[in-house]
């Protein structure tokens, strides 16, 4: 089944934060903030166990016990193995992702794509989860941001091991959809470019937002349509740069791509647009993209979210961005009726 399909809404709720994503966040503001998602009407919450070593995951299992089951979609990833003995925490190797979650469970993480793995993992989160089941599996960063030269490597024993788990999961109606959740595209057009897999969509974070999205526009948006899948955009502020933050792609943003959220800033602010209108009704314009899901860690942010979606965007602003040169000229414009 298409992620289209499945999805119940375009706006969902990114967990990240709720693995303890660059700061310590309190067990109640944790909870507090799934809540006022639910309570705001977000029914798709996306998770992995790589967030905070499985904290995310336990926190979001509490904060949803109780709901009724089917009124929700749950994501998850595979590919990562959470095992019960600890490790020094600031010794992990996590790529571009550096220590991200450094404030996370101190538990062991294996890298591990097999198919007994993708099994184990799924079976893991389903505990912590406190859930019978999740509707969607993503197999997480085989790309080049988190094994480098290696990915490739990787690639291929997710090929032999996740993507047939996963393909037979979702055929014996145990998942209803997979796909790989990335923060960089070729890895999604190599696996689009298989013929004995069927991925339903795809999670692609960073990489379709109003900051970055040249690469992706050209080489994965259009077989996405094409193929009638889905895309979740993950990161669609860009790890908060493009909402004033300091980060990008979780790391300190350049001065390059602070100039350009200034330039966008100038703009909006003579429009009187906000910042996360702009960047979610940017990312949704596609018709490529299912949903965003960008992560929250405070309650009071999920309602920011729900606004910038509604709020009335001119349509001269999309053309100014544009003739600025600060848009891509081939990507769709969210410009109404």
């Amino acid at each position: 089944m298409a992620l289209k399909d499945i999805l119940p809404s375009r706006l969902g709720f990114g967990a990240a934060p709720l693995g303890n994503m660059f700061r310590a966040i309190p067990e109640e503001e944790a909870l507090e903030t799934v809540n006022a998602a639910w309570n705001d009407g977000i029914r798709y919450f996306d998770n992995a166990p790589f967030y905070g070593a499985g904290l995310a995951e336990i926190r979001m299992g509490e904060a949803l016990v109780g709901r009724p089951r089917d009124e929700y979609v749950i994501s998850t990833k595979v590919g990562r193995v959470i095992l019960d003995e600890v490790e020094d925490v600031s010794a992990r190797d996590n790529g571009e992702k550096g220590d991200v979650f450094k404030h996370g469970r101190p538990n062991r993480i294996v890298n591990d794509y097999s198919e007994d793995a993708t099994l184990r993992s799924i079976e893991d989160s389903l505990k912590r989860l406190d859930t019978d089941r999740i509707e969607i599996a993503f197999v997480h960063d085989v790309a080049q941001d988190f094994y480098g030269d290696e990915w490739l490597d990787v690639f291929e024993t997710a090929r032999k091991g996740a993507f047939k788990a996963l393909d037979r999961l979702r055929d014996e109606g145990v998942i209803k959809a997979w796909g790989l959740g990335v923060n960089r595209v070729e890895p999604i057009e190599l696996l689009l470019g298989l013929e004995n897999n069927r991925p339903d969509g795809f999670l692609l974070a960073g990489r379709y937002t109003l900051l970055d999205h040249d690469r992706a526009l050209q080489r994965v948006m259009p077989l996405v349509a094409e193929r009638g899948l889905g895309i979740v955009v993950g990161g669609p502020y860009s790890s908060g740069a493009l909402v004033g933050g300091p980060n990008f792609e979780y790391a300190p943003a350049t001065p390059a791509i602070l100039r350009k959220v200034a330039d966008i800033k100038a703009i909006a602010d003579r429009y009187g647009v906000s910042m996360k209108a702009a960047g979610l009704q940017f990312s949704l314009a596609n018709p490529a993209v299912a949903a965003v899901i960008p992560g929250a860690s405070r309650p009071g942010r999920i309602a920011e979210d729900s606004a910038a979606l509604q709020e009335k965007v001119p349509t001269d602003f999309w053309w100014e961005l544009r003739n600025a040169g600060l848009v891509n000229p081939a990507a769709p414009l969210p410009l109404g009726d």
